[in-house]
């Protein structure tokens, strides 16, 4: 690795374009560009237009033994005059690929359990409407008994069957809410690249020197993204009807330092907290938790239907019966392709989906303020934290002064007119 560093730096003495440093260690590959050359102190390099070839050749060996001799012994180097620790930039390069990969994993599996939605949609809403045909074609033959009457009976039962079977399977999994996790992954995971690579970029400035704090920070990022969108559909899938939605959580649990004194925290910034906890948040859940119930019924009544198609269909032509069996069947069918219609093609797995991701935004900016709220700060950062916070919420920062009247433990969140939020 330092031979390799050493000879990039002679390449660099004679081109202006941006330094490109190379290295594989414990299987890692890292690549960094990096917009000027780097300032390695007290290290001359000798000037082609002033020697010959030959001297300069001979030179250049005995300064670069030198340099790899430096190196070997030193795991840091000076930029700017700031030492940076090139394992800890490697580690969060290393990490940058494997967040890049993730995301281009889940956009492809999103994709996949996208067209598992349409295609499955199509194919069961196609058996049921070909079933409930045959169930009523068959009582055209009903009167002599004849091969063609038992053959349409037994396909619209074993039809109806199949229909029942394939709507259990797809009425579990929910594949338009397990494509909208892959896109909701997508989405953070390269929001999480993009963040650390503009970390990363500023390793010539004075406003970031990477630790292993900051290693750790990613790497915790990274997991907790990994357990809110697992990548396995069976065993790991998240549950699709569960007793009470909770928001997703995606980011790593912070830890809060409580100030000695809470007055000195923003009124307006408690106010903000209150309202996005009590109104924007709850809304998301309690619409969250109805469409759920919403999502059970059609999950149950589907199939359900479907199967009562199937007994209808294998007890056609019983005479004790009558008619009733043919329109049980008929009935069933058509009803069954009805609630799978609405249930997947309107995508009810997915609106679930997307009220559970919008009450986790939110509370993660109740977190991101509460954390604020616990450390002191300085003017600057005071300006920056509601400039992001507005942006966020799709407000102009004057507005946020609308908050400060929830602050009071008197007024509760709800009472605020209209919502913290104007994106969701």
């Amino acid at each position: 690795m330092a031979t390799l560093q050493a000879h990039n730096l002679l390449l660099s003495s004679s081109s202006s374009s941006s330094s490109v440093i190379a290295s594989k260690k414990h299987g890692l590959r890292f690549k960094a560009g990096i917009s000027k050359p780097l300032n390695i102190k007290n290290k001359a390099l000798p000037s082609l237009s002033k020697v010959g070839i030959r001297e300069t050749m001979s030179s250049s060996i005995s300064n670069n033994i030198s340099i790899i001799n430096k190196l070997e012994t030193t795991p840091a180097i000076t930029i700017d005059d700031k030492e940076v620790d090139m394992l800890v930039v490697s580690k969060l390069y290393a990490i940058a690929e494997v967040v890049a990969d993730r995301a281009e994993m889940h956009e492809i599996i999103g994709e996949q359990r996208n067209n598992w939605n349409t295609l499955l949609l199509n194919s069961i809403n196609s058996i049921n409407l070909i079933a409930s045909i045959m169930a009523g074609l068959s009582t055209i033959s009903m009167g002599d008994q004849s091969q063609h009457f038992l053959a349409f009976k037994l396909s619209s039962a074993l039809l109806f069957t199949a229909a029942t079977g394939m709507m259990l399977i797809v009425n579990k999994i929910q594949p338009s809410q397990l494509a909208e996790e892959q896109r909701n992954a997508t989405r953070l995971f390269k929001q999480l690249e993009r963040s650390i690579h503009t970390s990363l970029d500023q390793l010539q400035s004075s406003t970031f020197t990477p630790t292993e704090m900051d290693v750790e920070e990613a790497m915790e990022k990274v997991l907790a993204l990994d357990k809110a969108y697992p990548l396995p559909l069976l065993p790991g899938m998240l549950e699709k009807f569960p007793k009470n939605i909770e928001p997703t959580v995606w980011w790593p649990k912070l830890q809060t330092r409580r100030r000695s004194s809470s007055s000195a925290q923003d009124g307006k910034m408690r106010g903000l907290l209150k309202v996005l906890k009590e109104k924007d948040e709850e809304q998301y859940v309690w619409h969250g938790n109805l469409f759920v119930k919403i999502n059970k019924c059609l999950a149950i009544s589907g199939p359900l239907l479907a199967g009562i198609g199937a007994v209808g269909a294998g007890l056609i032509g019983t005479p004790a019966l009558g008619q009733w069996p043919v329109l049980f069947g008929v009935m069933g069918g058509v009803l069954a392709t009805m609630i799978n219609t609405l249930e997947h093609g309107f995508q009810i797995g997915m609106l679930i989906e997307m009220f559970r991701n919008c009450a986790g935004f939110y509370r993660k900016l109740e977190e991101e303020i509460t954390e604020f709220n616990s450390e002191e700060s300085c003017q600057e950062d005071i300006e920056m934290f509601e400039m992001n916070m507005a942006l966020q919420l799709g407000r102009r920062v004057s507005e946020l002064e609308d908050f400060a009247s929830c602050a009071s433990p008197s007024v509760k969140g709800a009472e605020f007119e209209g919502f913290a939020g104007k994106l969701f």
